[in-house]
C-alpha cells in the first residue's frame, strides 16, 4: 500500500470516528452565541493559526457572526510577545477586546495546550481568563486534547488513527469541522459563491 493511500484511509476512518452530535451541541452554542450579540474570537498557534484566520472569513462571511482571530493582527501579537510574553499574548489581547459571558472562544489546536509540558501556554491562558469572565468556550483539538478538552464546553477531539500523523490529521480536520458548522442551516446565512452561480 502506498502512503498516499494509507493517509485517505486513516482520514476515511476518522470521518467514520466523529461525533455527529457533538457537532450538532456546538452549532447549538454558537447559533446561541450569535444571538445574544457575543463574538466569537479564535485561537490557534502554527498551522492553527492559518486555520483561525480562515475560519474567522468563513464565520463572519457565511454565518454573520461578528468573529476575531488576534494572530491576524501581526503588529499586536509581536508587541504583546516582545513586551509582556508568549504566555499571556491571548489573555492580554481579549482583555483588550473586552472579552464578556456573551462571547465565545474557539481554540483549534493539536495538543490543546498544557501547562505541565509547557506546550501553548498561551492557550491555557486565554481558556482560564474566558472561562473567569463565563465566555462559551469551544475547541476542535486532536490527541486527548489536552486543557482545551477539560475544560471547553464543547471539544471535538479529532481521534488518533495513526501516532505518526496526529498533527496533519488534526489540523486538516480543523477546517471539516469547522466548514460543517459554517454551512449548517441553523448558521448559515449566505450562500457561498460556487453554490450560488446558476
Amino acid at each position: 500500500m502506498s502512503y498516499s493511500e494509507k493517509h485517505l484511509l486513516e482520514a476515511a476512518e476518522i470521518v467514520s470516528k466523529l461525533d455527529a452530535a457533538l457537532c450538532e451541541k456546538a452549532v447549538e452554542l454558537l447559533a446561541t452565541v450569535r444571538a445574544r450579540g457575543g463574538r466569537l474570537f479564535i485561537l490557534g498557534v502554527g498551522g492553527s493559526a492559518a486555520n483561525a484566520s480562515h475560519a474567522v472569513n468563513d464565520f463572519r462571511k457565511i454565518a454573520g457572526m461578528e468573529c476575531y482571530a488576534p494572530t491576524d493582527n501581526v503588529s499586536e501579537l509581536t508587541a504583546r510577545t516582545n513586551d509582556e510574553g508568549w504566555g499571556s499574548v491571548f489573555a492580554e489581547w481579549l482583555k483588550g477586546s473586552h472579552l464578556s459571558e456573551k462571547d465565545a472562544l474557539l481554540i483549534l489546536s493539536v495538543g490543546g495546550g498544557s501547562l505541565e509540558k509547557n506546550v501553548s501556554p498561551n492557550l491555557v491562558a486565554a481558556l482560564q481568563l474566558a472561562k473567569k469572565r463565563g465566555a462559551a468556550l469551544l475547541g476542535i483539538v486532536g490527541r486527548d486534547g489536552g486543557y482545551t478538552a477539560r475544560i471547553a464546553d464543547v471539544a471535538i477531539v479529532i481521534p488518533t488513527v495513526n501516532p505518526v500523523n496526529v498533527t496533519p490529521h488534526s489540523e486538516a480536520f480543523q477546517a471539516v469541522i469547522w466548514h460543517l458548522w459554517v454551512s449548517h442551516p441553523a448558521l448559515k446565512v449566505a450562500e457561498t459563491k460556487w453554490e450560488s452561480t446558476k
